[in-house]
């Protein structure tokens, strides 16, 4: 178990880099991005012993079958499959294109990545789907909106687009994270309608960990029939796995997946990475130690905190002053929105990873 001290020796690698004139230094005060951190060295060892010799590609690699197995006896899920793809927003994308069709809506928040960070892929990849997006307070949909969109959403009209998915977010764009049975609450009212579930999981694991609960319990048992599992964010060089609860839809995502490019033929070094990633629950405490950063960061700042903290991103207010300390003292994160030039007081986002150091939070804090 990872506290929320020092990593161990094993797993530390430090990182970002970033450049100083010729040469680079390791980045610190780093709160930017989780999906910008190195690997821990059990993954770098795995991807070592996977380069061994010669296995089959195209995910027919032992890996791969190990990792299945894994998987379902994980999610308590024995007829799942899974499908591993390099980046979330492929992810996200073919997941979303296999339970919707092109003249289909997806209901979203107007935050949610597949809106606002995508680049229309969605849209791309279920040839032209429509996203709908559903209000809700700190990034999560509220059940009585979607309730009421779905209500008069024009199902049967042949003029209008047909509801088709529901895609939620957790941990959401805001930072927050829906409870187990939140997402009941609004999967239930989207089964009412005859849509499918889908739940964006890029931080699941941080979800998870904050919520005390099982894979299952946040997953397929609150209604999700298609999970995101996402690894890049939490300590993976490059892998999600698409988890298909209901096993019907997979043999067409294989096949949307092959048509768009995102079959690996050395596929083992994908399945590997997360097979190691699974095993000892090494993924539960990167990511209880980014969200033991985060709650350290968030001690620090209290009163300055725009949204509830739900595991490893924070969004805060700085006076300006503060923000140029920063700044000039090397501090990396992104400022949300993106522009503020004129404003006294920023609003910021500060995400911790498995790799944050303690002393860096502190650094931080002291500058705040």
């Amino acid at each position: 178990m990872l506290g929320i001290c020092a990593l161990p020796p094993a797993l530390s690698r430090r990182g970002p880099l970033t450049s100083h004139g010729s040469g680079y230094t390791f980045a610190t005060m780093y709160f930017a991005s989780d999906n910008t951190s190195g690997l821990p060295a059990p993954i770098l060892d795995a991807i070592t012993r996977a380069n061994d010799g010669y296995v089959p590609g195209y995910g027919t690699d032992p890996f791969m079958d190990a990792l299945r197995d894994r998987i379902r006896t994980i999610f308590e899920a024995p007829e799942a499959e899974v499908m591993l793809v390099t980046t979330g927003t492929a992810a996200n994308a073919l997941a979303l294109a296999t339970l919707c069709p092109p003249w289909g809506a997806i209901y979203c928040h107007g935050l949610a990545h597949i809106e606002v960070d995508e680049c229309g892929a969605p849209e791309f990849y279920t040839g032209g789907a429509k996203l709908v997006h559903v209000g809700g307070a700190d990034g999560k949909i509220d059940a009585g909106a979607l309730g009421d969109m779905l209500a008069r959403s024009g199902r049967g009209v042949v003029h209008s687009v047909q509801p088709a998915a529901l895609s939620l977010t957790n941990l959401s764009e805001c930072g927050t994270r829906y409870a187990a049975q939140e997402i009941a609450d609004r999967a239930w009212i989207a089964l009412d309608h005859g849509l499918r579930v889908h739940l964006d999981g890029a931080r699941f694991a941080n979800a998870l960990v904050a919520e005390g609960c099982t894979p299952a319990e946040l997953s397929w048992r609150a209604g999700v029939d298609v999970l995101v599992l996402g690894g890049t964010k939490c300590g993976l060089m490059g892998v999600e796995a698409v988890i298909f609860f209901d096993p019907a839809p997979y043999w067409e995502a294989q096949l949307r997946r092959k048509r768009a490019g995102h079959l690996w033929s050395k596929h083992r070094f994908l399945s590997a990475q997360m097979l190691a990633w699974l095993e000892d629950d090494l993924w539960l405490g990167l990511a209880r130690h980014a969200n033991a950063m985060a709650a350290r960061l968030e001690a620090g700042l209290e009163g300055r905190l725009m949204f509830p903290r739900g595991g490893n991103m924070l969004f805060a207010r700085l006076p300006r002053a503060t923000h140029d300390a920063l700044q000039a003292a090397g501090a990396q994160y992104f400022l949300w929105p993106d522009h503020q030039d004129d404003l006294a007081e920023v609003s910021v986002r500060l995400v911790t990873s498995w790799s944050t150091q303690p002393q860096d939070v502190d650094r931080f804090l002291d500058l705040v």
